[in-house]
């Protein structure tokens, strides 16, 4: 068997380049841009009652915290209606109203100052209805994102397809994007979610073809923190690996925080952000010498919030463990009660494995990014 010899190759033909985005065009939500080459942005939906504005904008907080971009809540009630611009005024992050039945409540969230509208097309009424909302969206330049979900869709569409299709969805996001259009509103984001992952990742492939505006990406309903997380890994992965989306929405049944985290994850496990830190661990075996677990645990606690972004490698074994740790920016490999601590490739010191979290934690605080 003649196996390929690369000869005086001075770069691996493997060399990882950054994915092909698609051109989309830019939708200002507030501060965040959305589209037209901005960074991926991570949303997040409040799982408090909007009336309750002590509970809600604690929550929002949290999420800040977490690093979340865009916080959408929940406008389905009077009460809500009236809390949402109490909401608007105590937060500093864009604040997006998610209306369904009622377009009432959109125009008061509008007018309460959010940084978006989020309308399902399913179930928000007559065309008067929604040409309503529009036209005060434009007066006050809040942008719409037309959120079309299969479980959800317009009898007529359902009719004419049969059941929810990439196609039955696509009609529907078009459907709306037009409406807008014809009311002169060009600031529109569309997203097609499905808890069908295949079904999601086939009609956001025929907006992506289709059209140029942003795509609000997510698996809707995924589910607990296990399956929710794997399956809006595959399906909202996919479509970013195929350059398409430019804001994401991971749907836990979970704390929104969660949501969050989960979401930068995707983004930085295709290279696509790294704002804060990321630990690789190995998965252990048998040779380890170490409380990995522990040490992990604690490491991804006392760093939670750190906003450096810093890649550690915390190795159990003499396997791969060296040249792991030397490959990232801090780095541990572990023998028998012992790590070699690493910095940018070079060996700085033998900690004892009770010393090995301070040690990282303390090379991360010391740490500084390199400039671009």
């Amino acid at each position: 068997m003649n196996l390929p010899i690369l000869d005086n190759q001075t770069e691996s033909p493997y060399v990882v380049r950054p994915f092909r985005r698609r051109i989309s065009r830019q939708v200002m939500v507030g501060s965040v841009p959305v589209g037209g080459n901005a960074p991926i942005s991570v949303q997040t939906m409040t799982k408090t009652k909007t009336a309750d504005v002590n509970a809600t904008v604690e929550q929002i907080q949290r999420c800040q915290e977490a690093g979340v971009d865009i916080v959408r809540v929940t406008v389905n009630d009077k009460e809500a209606a009236e809390a949402i611009a109490e909401i608007v005024k105590r937060t500093t992050i864009p604040i997006v109203a998610d209306i369904h039945f009622n377009h009432i409540f959109a125009l008061k969230a509008i007018e309460a100052g959010v940084a978006k509208v989020r309308i399902n097309p399913g179930n928000i009424g007559s065309r008067d209805r929604i040409k309503e909302v529009l036209t005060k969206a434009k007066e006050r330049g809040t942008p719409i994102r037309v959120g079309v979900n299969s479980g959800s869709l317009e009898e007529d569409i359902l009719e004419k397809h049969g059941y929810p299709t990439p196609e039955a969805l696509f009609e529907s996001a078009m459907r709306h994007a037009e409406i807008a259009a014809e009311f002169g509103v060009d600031d529109v984001i569309l997203s097609v979610k499905s808890t069908d992952v295949r079904l999601m990742i086939e009609a956001y492939r025929m907006l992506a073809e289709k059209t140029d505006f942003p795509l609000h990406l997510g698996v809707t309903e995924a589910g607990t923190s296990r399956v929710g997380t794997i399956k809006s890994s595959v399906g909202i992965g996919t479509l970013l690996a195929e350059g398409i989306g430019d804001t994401i929405r991971v749907s836990l049944t979970d704390e929104p925080e969660r949501e969050v985290e989960v979401g930068k994850e995707i983004l930085r496990s295709l290279g696509l952000t790294q704002r804060s830190v990321e630990i690789i661990s190995c998965p252990t075996c048998g040779r380890l010498e170490v409380d990995l677990f522990k040490i992990t645990a604690e490491i991804e606690e006392r760093l939670k919030g750190v906003k450096k972004p810093v890649k550690i490698a915390l190795l159990g074994c003499v396997v791969n463990g060296p040249g792991e740790a030397s490959e990232a920016d801090i780095g541990i490999a572990a023998g028998k009660g012992v790590g070699i601590l690493y910095r940018k490739g070079e060996v700085v010191r033998r900690v004892k494995e009770e010393e090995i979290i301070d040690a990282v934690v303390q090379e991360v605080m010391d740490f500084i990014p390199e400039e671009n």
